[in-house]
């Protein structure tokens, strides 16, 4: 989807305030994204939004989608880890749903229509990792009643409450594997005086509509909603336990955003509160195309949450982003003219880019300086350039790499460029240029410190090393964070066909390999191993595929062996 080509245009004819020309909301702008429910998770927000697909007229939605960040600004794409195919007795309409974290395995609860009956069932799946792969828990819908829209709470006692509806208000408490329940799903009365007063429907005497999103702050118990559709604005009650009684509050957010319907997202992250949540801003959004935005918050003085707006600026950063160490080109703060997809390196590319795209990530710390720039690309066509700017995508050209056809979109090799002049904190814009058509992918990018010759990168060139026999492993380390950090290997077979490998290396200090993708994990005190799956195993002469893991403890560049094995 290339839903940004207008986007100058259209942004000045929105109907909210009036949006500065650095907007950074929505924060998701390579897809339509809705319903957003975000995860704290190990110093990451973890964002999980459904996806309108392109021009649709009805909620056509066929997956889910993963993005987190540590900036708040600053978002990366992790792909699409769940869908309705990994629902055997599911259909269609893949609608808002939650991830919870809880015995060291993340939940998440998604409505589909079941296949059997045509009635909307909420499903569960579980993931060992934020970012998946998900898969079906049970194997069945959890609870279907028609109604949709879950979120999970789990309360300071351990018990957890699943709650879901429109036009009702369900609960059911959820046994400790958070794949079952206890007793029977239940009702939330519906009062006026819990839920305020609609007026023009007497079949639906309260403000409830849908999208609940529960959560506890300072012993008080907060219901976050959907009101009155059509269009929706989002509400919120209080009250003194996980299921009432509740008193109304008020207006969260008014009616605004060009959609007609609105969904809730509440967190509180690195000292700040944020509210999440969608609109139909982008060029071609509405109400079947709509967008996640995000604002900072602090509640009033008396605990009460205050009337938030919509704005094109969307939270403030929070710290820098580091250039010297490795950042997927998924990170995104805002773009134009790019999609995302899965790369034959491991995890996403940035792809489909044509002459003037561009990606901004905000508010890089350069410090002292940078001395150079290395960009990790592929190229199907005649390649063209990538042009670092300042600040604009017009800005300060502090560098232009040269980018040459490679033979192939997934055909990867790095390009360095010298830059001058990025020192401090600016925005960095890559801005693309060339002929017609797409031009490159870009997977990863990093700078080096000037006069650091302990960092230089390597030199340029058209084609990655291809040992001269037996097989090779090169690691990155491609995300960190408090306590933990994940990891990717890159196995190259030499210049004969293997037929399987294995890569060995030793665990750093307080290091613990949790979960392996892409190859079979087996991990001692001192040392990790993986091997090929069933279907990377067999590599051409200089041929390669990678694979990841996730890690508790500080990060460290192994050295690695490659065995060749039958």
């Amino acid at each position: 989807m290339r839903i940004l080509a207008l986007i100058l245009p259209a942004l000045a004819v929105l109907s909210l305030i009036p949006v500065p020309a650095r907007a950074d909301n929505p924060i998701v702008q390579t897809i339509y994204t809705a319903d957003p429910a975000p995860l704290v998770y190990n110093n990451r927000v973890y964002l999980y939004t459904g996806h309108d697909e392109d021009n649709s007229t009805y909620f056509t939605m066929k997956e889910w989608r993963v993005w987190s960040s540590a900036d708040m600004v600053n978002w990366t794409d992790h792909g699409s880890p769940l869908d309705l195919a990994d629902f055997s007795w599911a259909s269609a309409n893949a609608w808002a749903g939650q991830t919870v974290h809880r015995n060291g395995k993340f939940y998440w609860y998604v409505p589909m229509t079941v296949r059997a009956t045509g009635a909307m069932g909420i499903g569960v799946a579980v993931s060992d990792s934020p970012t998946g792969p998900f898969t079906d828990a049970i194997g069945r819908p959890l609870v279907s009643n028609g109604q949709i829209d879950p979120t999970v709470f789990i309360d300071d006692d351990g018990q957890a409450y699943l709650y879901w509806g429109n036009p009702d208000l369900w609960y059911v408490r959820l046994n400790a594997d958070m794949t079952s329940y206890s007793g029977s799903p239940a009702k939330i009365q519906l009062t006026t005086a819990g839920f305020g007063t609609r007026t023009g429907d007497a079949s639906r005497p309260t403000l409830f509509e849908e999208g609940p999103w529960v959560y506890k702050r300072g012993g008080l118990y907060f219901l976050v909603f959907a009101a009155k559709c059509c269009s929706e604005f989002i509400a919120y009650s209080t009250g003194t336990g996980p299921t009432g009684p509740w008193t109304y509050r008020g207006t969260v957010m008014a009616t605004q955003g060009s959609s007609f319907t609105n969904h809730p997202g509440v967190i509180d992250f690195n000292g700040g509160s944020y509210f999440f949540y969608h609109n139909g801003a982008l060029p071609g959004g509405g109400g079947y195309t709509r967008s996640v935005a995000v604002e900072k918050f602090a509640y009033r003085s008396d605990g009460t949450i205050p009337t938030i707006t919509m704005t094109g600026t969307g939270a403030p950063q929070i710290g820098t982003l580091d250039p010297y160490v490795r950042q997927e080109a998924e990170t995104i703060a805002w773009e134009s003219g790019v999609e995302t997809e899965p790369a034959a390196e491991g995890g996403l590319n940035v792809g489909f880019i044509d002459n003037g795209d561009y990606l901004k990530v905000k508010g890089v710390g350069f410090g002292a300086g940078a001395g150079s720039f290395t960009a990790r690309v592929a190229s199907g066509a005649s390649g063209g350039k990538v042009e670092v700017r300042l600040d604009s995508a017009t800005g300060t050209l502090a560098g232009t790499c040269t980018v040459a056809g490679t033979g192939g979109w997934q055909a990867w090799t790095s390009v360095t460029c010298p830059v001058s002049g990025a020192a401090g904190t600016h925005d960095l814009y890559l801005r693309f240029t060339g002929g017609s058509g797409h031009l490159m992918n870009l997977n990863w990018w990093q700078f080096t410190a000037a006069g650091d010759p302990t960092t230089e990168p390597p030199p340029p060139s058209t084609s990655p090393p291809v040992p001269t026999g037996g097989c090779s492993a090169d690691y990155r380390t491609t995300n960190t964070w408090s306590g933990g950090f994940q990891g990717e290997v890159t196995v190259t077979a030499g210049s004969a066909a293997i037929g399987g490998w294995t890569v060995r290396w030793p665990l750093g200090s307080g290091q613990t390999i949790g979960q392996a993708w892409n190859g079979t994990l087996v991990s001692g005190a001192s040392t990790a191993a993986v091997s090929n799956a069933s279907w990377n195993g067999a590599l051409g002469a200089g041929a390669s595929t990678t694979f990841g893991f996730l890690a508790s403890g500080p990060p460290a560049t192994p050295v690695m062996s490659c065995a060749v094995s039958p």
